[in-house]
């Protein structure tokens, strides 16, 4: 088949290239987000998904907004059979919902219709599931509420972090979304209606949202710090100051006494601990307002927490 591929984001790179390499279809363009300024220079860069399709000598479609007529004139004029996605990172209208013959088919980190919306992995380790998977299905105008025509699952492992189940969804996801495309080719494939039970949604973690609440149990407060990391990062604060802070651990014996939420124990050479709701968690690397990650011993050593000292 001829088709448009949309994305953005590194995790839509395994898709485009199996799409790339696949002997029974043809990348005619893709569509992806505007440059965007980054990093500390604030220059215009490429989404991920544009410099491969430059590196491929694929068209590139940038529009502001997907219903921008010029883009819309182009995509007809395209004619795609299908237009895979994956993360894209813009909602799409019915006029260019429309264009493809087989419309657009979204390759989605959940199995639907558990959460939809932005952040399905984000929200799927935050929630403690066991097991979470994706779903190729057909985009219609409702937020991820399309037929599926295909899914797998994947185990949730109990240190993974948002960024390491995504990685190994998006390469599954992969071979689904090119199989997807096989069997719409082979008109083999017919997608099924959701579920009308067990729709859950998955909005996108905010920074306010990630601020840890040394309140919560020691379960809570590891999931919400493996489920923003890497973004947006989960973060509290030390003396007035924001700091960020990697994936926790049980303290698992280390600290002999418990400690109050939030108040920080030097518990060995280096291990710092941090009181919650429940037990306390040893610390990772954090990253105070302003400097690169370090170990949390080497951080203590500089900020000399006194006897009683919390983050807030």
């Amino acid at each position: 088949m001829r088709l448009v591929f949309a994305g953005t984001p590194a995790v839509a790179l395994p898709s485009l290239r199996r799409l790339l390499d696949s002997p029974r279809h043809e990348v005619a363009a893709v569509v992806t987000r505007p440059d965007r300024p980054a990093g500390r220079g604030r220059h215009l860069a490429r989404s991920p998904v544009a410099e491969l399709a430059d590196e491929a000598g694929v068209e590139v479609l940038a529009p502001d907004r997907p219903r921008d007529p010029e883009f819309l004139a182009r995509l007809a004029a395209i004619a795609p059979d299908c237009a895979p996605v994956v993360a894209y990172g813009a909602l799409l209208p019915k006029a260019a919902l429309d264009i493809p013959r087989h419309g657009w088919v979204n390759l989605h980190f959940s199995l639907l219709p558990a959460y939809r919306g932005a952040a399905p992995v984000q929200r799927a380790v935050l929630a403690g599931e066991d097991v979470t998977g994706a779903s190729v299905f057909q985009i219609e105008e409702g937020l991820d509420s399309g037929p599926v025509f295909g899914t797998l699952t994947e185990r949730v492992r109990a240190r993974d972090t948002s960024g390491d189940l995504l990685e190994r969804l998006a390469l599954a996801g992969s071979e689904l979304l090119v199989a997807a495309m096989d069997g719409i080719e082979d008109g083999a494939l017919e997608p099924r209606p959701q579920p009308a039970d067990g729709v859950t949604l998955a909005p996108k973690l905010t920074v306010e949202d990630v601020r840890v609440d040394w309140t919560l149990p020691d379960f809570a407060v590891d999931r919400l710090v493996r489920a923003a990391t890497p973004a947006p990062g989960a973060w509290t604060t030390f003396r007035g100051a924001r700091v960020k802070l990697a994936p926790v651990r049980p303290a698992a014996g280390a600290v002999q006494t418990p400690l109050p939420p939030g108040q920080l124990a030097i518990a060995g050479k280096d291990t710092v601990a941090v009181g919650t709701g429940t037990t306390a968690v040893l610390l990772g690397e954090v990253r105070p307002e302003g400097k690169a990650p370090m170990p949390a011993a080497a951080w203590a050593r500089g900020v000399r927490p006194a006897d009683g000292e919390a983050f807030a």
